[in-house]
């Protein structure tokens, strides 16, 4: 695909939701493998994995709001959920107030931890096999520096709600970066390659990851004769040229508002599916996302019903992204997390919280996330990566200078600066 087709998808089709929007009583419908389309879950929803679920999709827009507000008019794609998991992993290590900014960014409120972890529990189990012909793997792993006095509470917490891997590695190793993108690689058959670097992790203590996967065929699938090029309006007004698929699609919610128009598109046997939120003429993408929180969301899915038939017209396009989350989490209430001064890991480790700047102490160095989407005639790939990256106050540090820089020779005592330089290439003489 080229830059210009990967550029021109909008981003309104990029809130691709990887959780079910409504809670079904009764017993799975008859023959999950067959035809029949999937109207239940297999049990109810218990009232703290509901919370959970719209926690996750709070959290999951106002995420996207705050990237989008950092670079808008681009392409975004990310998981809700891979972020949710990921940082859930690190809340259950944190404690005191830097425990209450996580819990209230990830948008749980005021409910408690083992409510928080027995809901994220359940919902794995749900979404793992919930429909036989969409393929979803969700994978968390928990990576931990040898010799450093992690607690074993803590393990036995992630291991139990998230059915983590707990792996104790030397982060100072090149090959640990390799075992970790190993294992990102598998858990999202081989869409996302590397999340980490070596010099990423060196001065980790710890590394929180996620991945999830989904693979699912359309419900009514694209005839790929019906494909052909036509004109995409970008938001300046200026057209670019796409492949748009057509197709006569059954079973296809709408919904509709002043400010938009939508259709759910289902996959498979219809337990998931993918919103498609186009904004109305007149009305800019930014207004929409900006506007899109979880209660415009919860209206959105309600008008949708039982669905019909509807030709759906959109693009074919792939797409690759990434970000580092650390400035939107911030902005989201999480800054205690990432402060060097106030962080507070303590249910991690058996170090204080950050606050006598002598012991050392745990905080979240950085959150990065990659995702891949892939949507065409056949259906739709997609898949993303979270790393918690977990560092360390105090202690041996590396103070490492592979890179161009700026140098001083002082006196210490008047602080009369001698002589300044910069080096571009020390081999330069």
């Amino acid at each position: 695909m080229t830059p210009d087709v990967r550029r021109s998808a909008s981003a309104a089709l990029l809130l691709l939701a990887l959780l079910p929007v409504t809670a079904c009583d009764g017993p799975l419908g008859p023959d999950p493998g067959g035809d029949d389309p999937i109207e239940s879950l297999p049990r109810s929803l218990t009232d703290a994995e509901q919370r959970t679920i719209e926690a996750s999709n709070r959290f999951g827009f106002r995420l996207m709001d705050e990237l989008y507000a950092e670079e808008p008019g681009t392409n975004h794609f990310i998981s809700p959920l891979s972020a949710s998991m990921a940082l859930g992993m690190a809340l259950n290590g944190a404690d005191g107030r830097t425990y209450d900014a996580m819990r209230s960014a990830l948008g749980f409120g005021d409910t408690e931890l083992a409510a928080i972890n027995e809901s994220y529990a359940g919902l794995i189990e749900l979404l793992r096999g919930l429909d036989p012909r969409v393929e979803f793997l969700l994978a968390n792993s928990v990576w931990l520096q040898t010799g450093w006095p992690f607690l074993a509470e803590y393990e036995d917490r992630v291991t139990g709600a998230f059915d983590a891997r707990v792996e104790n590695v030397d982060f100072r190793d090149p090959a640990t970066a390799d075992a970790i993108n190993s294992w990102v690689a598998e858990g999202t058959n081989g869409k996302i390659e590397e999340l980490v670097t070596p010099a990423m992790i060196r001065e980790l203590v710890a590394l929180l990851a996620n991945t999830v996967y989904f693979k699912g065929e359309w419900t009514d699938r694209f005839d790929e004769s019906e494909t052909s090029d036509a004109e995409f309006r970008r938001a300046d007004g200026s057209t670019v040229t796409v492949p748009m698929m057509s197709t006569e699609m059954e079973g296809v919610g709408r919904a509709r508002t002043e400010g938009y128009r939508a259709a759910d598109l289902p996959y498979g046997g219809e337990a998931f599916s993918m919103t498609v939120v186009l904004p109305a003429e007149g009305t800019s993408l930014d207004s929409l996302v900006a506007a899109m929180d979880a209660g415009e969301w919860r209206a959105l899915v309600e008008q949708f019903g039982d669905g019909g038939e509807v030709r759906v017209e959109m693009p074919r396009f792939e797409l690759d992204y990434e970000a580092l989350l650390n400035r939107p989490l911030v902005r989201m209430g999480m800054g205690p997390a990432f402060s060097t001064d106030s962080a507070d890991f303590s249910r991690m480790a058996e170090t204080p919280a950050c606050t006598s700047g002598v012991d050392p102490c745990l905080y979240i160095d950085w959150v990065k996330q990659k995702s891949y989407v892939q949507v065409n005639e056949e259906g739709t790939e997609a898949a993303a990566a979270t790393g918690v990256g977990i560092g360390a106050t105090s202690g041996p540090t590396t103070f490492r200078v592979d890179r161009p820089f700026l140098f001083a020779i002082r006196e210490r005592l008047s602080g009369t600066v001698l002589f300044v330089g910069v080096v571009e290439d020390p081999t330069a003489g």
